[in-house]
């Protein structure tokens, strides 16, 4: 990501974050903040976790990113119908002043994650301010924004990231100063991690931020599908209007860096015996009759060497790597960055799932995509299906790919931690 010069900052506008007036629940109106909140809407595992969610507190806010219903527009019209329900009933709350919000996240392993939560100015990619890496699924793109027409809310921040520099000291001490004081909300989720959250109202503390910022570009660190949302439902709404901005959180990464985590694949037709017997002439498969811990291990080694992956479903691993060079100059394109033509993802999707296997990736009837590995497997075995567990991206390559204005396959990467969904959310309507 680029914040180099300050020449290069005065030729275009940068982050324009923007303070708004946060929905948040009411503590005294639901059991618990812990038992309200969920991860990202992608994150959670359908359908298990939608009823783990929707059991922990009837206004859990699944109910508004995951509706449940028989059709797409009827979920989003209980989505609607709820969240009017829910502020008519006081359950969430406006807060009385405009302001950008100080968020933090930590866990029991000494991880520590702060940035600023704010309406940021949607821009197109050619401004080159917010940068994307992965490419996106047009009907995931079309059912988020159903949701939020429907709504008229961001119901849950994106994740971006940012590199700060000397000219963002005055920020960084503005946050740290904030998280001395005593939090808006403080809760711990069930995952360990403790949350905390500040309002940040006084005018020339939100100039600071406003002006700092401007100097800068971020990268989607996740939400890529909800940013191209953003992006769709600006052109549909007559400038100036709320719809040109959209909730987000942004965090410095050269204090506070993410983590990198992989994005495994759900293959729902395909047994692993027939996947593994169709890689024969094409990879190297070997069987490993080990935990799974120890088969992430030799996966790891084996990307070490080149394009890696570990296949599951039949109550054993299968670690695949040693790709036929001639096989990937056949079906990976040539007119990439060498960067992207290595990828994992890129040898998955442009060889093994188009060629070998011949799964069409954007179809949620063949492929699933989960976070999570032991439930990958575990929803493998159980619906006789394939799990390709695939191992992290460096994020140094995420960034240089993504300078050069080149996308990642989807679902390349998972950056964390992400921001707990449910701890404050804007309306466009208010």
């Amino acid at each position: 990501m680029n914040t180099a010069g300050h020449s290069e900052a005065t030729e275009r506008r940068g982050l324009e974050l923007t303070p708004f007036r946060g929905l948040r629940y009411d503590p005294d109106r639901v059991g618990s903040l812990a038992a309200v909140t969920s991860p990202p809407y992608d994150v959670v595992v359908r359908p298990d976790g939608v009823h783990h969610l929707q059991s922990a507190d009837p206004y859990n806010i699944v109910r508004l990113i995951l509706p449940q219903a028989a059709t797409p527009s009827v979920r989003n019209d209980q989505a609607a119908k709820t969240l009017r329900r829910w502020l008519s009933e006081g359950v969430l709350t406006t807060d009385p002043d405009p302001g950008l919000y100080v968020y933090e996240q930590r866990d029991g392993n000494g991880m520590l994650q702060r940035g600023v939560i704010g309406a940021l100015r949607v821009s197109d990619p050619d401004e080159q301010v917010v940068l994307p890496h992965e490419d996106v699924m047009p009907h995931i793109v079309a059912d988020r924004a159903a949701l939020m027409r429907a709504t008229a809310a961001n119901l849950e921040p994106l994740l971006l990231t940012y590199r700060g520099d000397d000219s963002t000291t005055a920020t960084a001490d503005l946050i740290e100063r904030t998280a001395e004081q005593p939090p808006l909300l403080a809760t711990t989720t069930e995952d360990g991690f403790s949350h905390r959250l500040w309002s940040v109202t006084a005018p020339a503390d939100l100039a600071t931020v406003q002006t700092d910022l401007a100097r800068h570009q971020a990268l989607i660190a996740d939400g890529h599908h909800r940013w191209a949302t953003y992006r769709r439902l600006r052109t549909e709404h007559p400038s100036p209007s709320p719809w040109d901005h959209g909730l987000v959180l942004l965090v410095d990464t050269t204090r506070y860096p993410l983590r990198v985590r992989a994005i495994h694949r759900l293959l729902h037709d395909l047994p692993v015996g027939d996947a593994v017997a169709a890689l024969d002439g094409h990879f190297r498969v070997r069987r490993l009759e080990v935990p799974l811990p120890e088969a992430l291990e030799a996966l790891a080694d084996a990307a070490c060497a080149g394009n890696a992956f570990l296949l599951a479903g039949d109550g054993a691993f299968h670690l695949v790597d040693r790709p036929d060079p001639d096989l990937l100059a056949r079906t990976i394109p040539a007119d990439r960055p060498t960067a992207w033509r290595t990828l994992d993802a890129t040898v998955l999707h442009a060889t093994l799932l188009d060629h070998i296997w011949r799964i069409p990736e954007d179809s949620p009837a063949h492929i699933t995509y989960i976070h999570d590995t032991a439930a990958t497997v575990a929803k493998a075995e159980r619906d006789s299906g394939t799990a390709v567990l695939m191992h992290p991206v460096r994020e140094e390559v995420v960034r240089d790919l993504a300078r050069q204005g080149v996308t990642m396959p989807r679902k390349s990467t998972s950056f964390g931690p992400k921001p707990a969904s449910g701890l404050v959310l804007r309306a466009l309507d208010l």
